[in-house]
């Protein structure tokens, strides 16, 4: 992301403004992370939107993950994969396309400070295939609209559903238990992932069904 002085001033001043007339939103503001306050700095007017999709966008996956329509799978599965490309399509229908990326890429940089960090992400500690999954499928979201275009909610919902169904998105391979295989089917022990950032995990096709 290229640095603006601009953007970075006026988001200064209005950060200055929370401190004076917002206390709690100001707190919120000071507990991101460095990725993503920088984005906020540079999008200030944007940010409200952005957080109001983003809530939005969590509540559809949650309920995602009691659909029989999706695996139910919200780290690595159909779900992670549903939440991403959805989040993207509705940013970029709300504050545009290099917004919303820029964002999804702040997102990225934050679970990689998550994982030095040891935090945990979903039930698991954030790694380099999950961010590449996820970057995959946010590309495929932000193809699938325009900023102000009039696609339906409901209409959204489906389509990523359906390309879910139809492999176009990226998930992390597991057999019927939810233990990751690598991609020539051996299972992979808990034990060997722990601190690092790059494994042996395989990305997968988001029509592929574990069958074993």
């Amino acid at each position: 992301m290229t640095f603006n002085a601009k953007g970075y001033l006026i988001g200064t001043l209005f950060f200055m403004q929370l401190i004076a007339y917002g206390q709690s939103n100001w707190d919120k503001f000071r507990k991101l992370s460095p990725p993503l306050k920088k984005w906020v700095l540079l999008h200030p007017f944007k940010a409200k939107k952005a957080l109001i999709v983003s809530n939005q966008v969590k509540k559809i996956a949650d309920s995602m993950r009691t659909s029989p329509l999706l695996d139910g799978d919200g780290n690595g599965g159909q779900v992670d994969a549903f939440r991403h490309a959805f989040w993207m399509a509705r940013l970029r229908q709300v504050i545009g396309k290099n917004a919303a990326k820029s964002l999804g890429e702040a997102h990225e940089k934050e679970n990689y400070l998550t994982y030095k960090e040891r935090k945990l992400e979903d039930g698991t500690v954030p790694d380099e295939i999950a961010t590449i999954m996820d970057l995959f499928n946010n590309e495929v979201g932000l193809s699938l609209t325009y900023k102000n275009c009039k696609t339906p909610l409901n209409g959204l919902v489906y389509q990523i559903i359906n390309l879910v169904h139809q492999g176009k998105l990226k998930i992390i391979k597991k057999n019927t238990k939810g233990r990751f295989l690598t991609c020539q089917n051996a299972l992979i022990q808990p034990k060997s992932l722990i601190g690092k950032w790059k494994n042996n995990k395989c990305l997968i096709q988001s029509n592929i069904i574990p069958t074993q």
